[in-house]
């Protein structure tokens, strides 16, 4: 499976709650922050929904 690095750049503030929530379930809470994930439909879907918030990158092996 391809992984991706996700970094929260932007804030949550003024975000609807889904936005949130959704950037809590990657793993995300404070600016700056990364996490490394297997790149599954779910993750993508993810992404997805709040791409404008965070900056990914793939994970050469």
């Amino acid at each position: 499976m391809t992984k991706v690095k996700v970094k929260k750049v932007r804030s949550t503030i003024n975000r609807p709650k889904d936005q949130k929530r959704t950037l809590e379930a990657l793993g995300l809470r404070r600016i700056g922050q990364e996490k490394v994930h297997e790149l599954t439909p779910q993750i993508q879907g993810m992404i997805n929904k709040v791409k404008h918030l965070i900056s990914v990158e793939e994970i050469k092996n």
